[in-house]
């Protein structure tokens, strides 16, 4: 990337005044290092995603960006419904609601070790994981259609876990104004056996020691403790999420013009959020939405049954369960004036500060829990929403690390026996269905997740509160 297309606010904020159609500024927040790093692609993407119709204030790409469908991954947008503002398919992406959701395990790491080959092998053989899977449920019609009005409460009232994970879980669960109808009957076939899987990709179920704590009061507040063992989950709506993003931006590419929208580019196919398209893409992504709750909901219940099997008694909690791949109704101040906007986050995860009504009670005067997981063998982490974030960014955060080259690329140069020996010799296990699939999520092939966090810390987007290093991972 060339700094000279910049004005440097700071060493973490870097802001490209708005030329041509651009109606607002466009922001990327990262330190000169990473930004060095971008591909030319996010400049392009993110100054092409300030174009759009509605878009208020600036278009963001977060520390972890790279190239991505329409949006950048990392980008973030809000767009106002009383301005023309649109939704777009490109900026929630494909598996819609893909998010992390962490529990404690009650275990120490020194209490884990003589049991964590045997975890690892009972979860990788109880939680489906890779291209295709299904799982132990298969929904009928009627199932289907409640699990996507439901969410996570669906999976709760059905025995998979309990009302303290709701409290816990973004939206308390479910996503409102979620319209089955408006998912087409391809994408609920592609779902009908797949709730309680993990899928491919860089979806994983991982064993992780808490090693580091920076911020002693809101650690105190999550409950995190240096040595304990928690689990976090990583996985999202799977194939109906895929199929309903690939339809309906089908339908926006052909319908844009008719809206009188004129796209900086196709794959920014959106529509206007006061159409009826628009209308119907969001009560079908809100279904996703609701499928993505559910389904980690699932995989959290059969994470406990195994380590019931292997330590009766155990009693796992969950810390919180955030998305990213979505867009929000929200309230937002913009200027000193509350405004009611439609939050486009890619790749990048909510991170609502201190007092936001939309927390838990107990959690609500330090903050919302921002998880981020890193790439398979390296460290993940837990911050903080801050005051800041909420005006820098529309309350959103990094999601993960953030890919450095393809999938395709890093089979390349990797190969997967190869990485599971090395990552074993450091004392982290490696369950996967596909060899091939573990090259392709190569710790070498993203970005460093510290330095990414680093980033959001310093920018001010998210706080962090603790770091966590993988013993055991579940690859899809």
């Amino acid at each position: 990337m060339d700094l000279s297309q910049f004005e440097r606010v700071s060493d973490y904020e870097w802001r490209i005044a708005p030329f041509g159609r651009m109606r607002v500024p466009a922001v990327i927040y990262a330190d000169q290092a990473l930004l060095l790093e971008m591909d030319q692609k996010v400049y392009e993407q993110i100054t092409n995603v300030a174009m759009l119709p509605g878009i208020v204030k600036a278009a963001y790409a977060m520390p972890d960006a790279h190239w991505g469908y329409g949006f950048p991954i990392g980008g973030v947008a809000a767009f106002d419904p009383d301005e023309g503002g649109v939704i777009s398919a490109g900026g929630v992406g494909f598996d819609i609601s893909c998010g992390v959701r962490t529990l404690h395990t009650g275990l120490n790491a020194v209490d884990l070790a003589p049991i964590k080959l045997k975890l690892a092998d009972r979860l990788f053989a109880k939680i489906p994981a890779g291209v295709g899977s299904t799982g132990r449920l298969r929904l009928d019609a009627a199932e289907m259609d409640a699990m996507l009005r439901g969410g996570a409460k669906w999976a709760v009232k059905r025995g998979y876990g309990t009302e303290a994970d709701l409290d816990r879980t973004e939206e308390h669960g479910r996503m409102p104004g979620a319209d089955p109808d408006k998912v087409s009957e391809h994408a609920k076939r592609r779902q009908r056996d797949e709730v309680g899987t993990l899928g491919s990709g860089n979806h994983y179920l991982e064993l992780q020691e808490i090693v580091e704590v920076y911020d002693v009061k809101a650690a105190e507040r999550f409950r995190l403790v240096p040595g304990e063992v928690v689990v976090s989950i990583h996985c999202g709506s799977r194939g109906l999420g895929h199929q309903i993003g690939t339809e309906f931006l089908k339908q926006m590419v052909i319908a844009a013009p008719g809206y009188g929208i004129q796209l900086p580019d196709r794959e920014l196919a959106c529509a206007p959020l006061a159409s009826p398209l628009g209308q119907d893409y969001l009560g079908a992504m809100r279904a996703a939405v609701n499928c993505a709750l559910a389904n980690r909901q699932v995989i959290t219940h059969l994470t406990r049954e195994v380590f019931a099997e292997i330590l009766p008694g155990s009693h796992l909690t969950l810390i919180y369960d955030v998305s990213h791949n979505t867009c929000k109704q929200e309230q937002h101040v913009v200027d000193g004036k509350p405004r009611t906007l439609f939050v486009h986050r890619k790749g990048a995860t909510r991170a609502f500060g201190p007092g936001h009504p939309a927390l838990p009670q107990d959690l609500r005067d330090v903050g919302q829990p921002v998880l981020i997981g890193g790439s398979m063998g390296t460290a993940s982490y837990i911050l903080v929403g801050t005051e800041q974030g909420m005006e820098r960014s529309f309350g959103s955060a990094c999601h993960g690390a953030g890919r450095a080259m393809s999938r395709h690329q890093a089979t390349r140069q990797w190969h997967g026996s190869d990485l599971v020996r090395d990552l074993a010799s450091q004392g982290i296990l490696i369950r996967s269905p596909s060899l091939r699939g573990v090259a392709e999520e190569a710790p070498g092939a993203y970005k460093d997740v510290s330095a990414v966090v680093e980033a959001a810390d310093r920018a001010g987007l998210a706080r962090k509160v603790a770091k966590l290093k993988p013993l055991a991972c579940i690859k899809g």
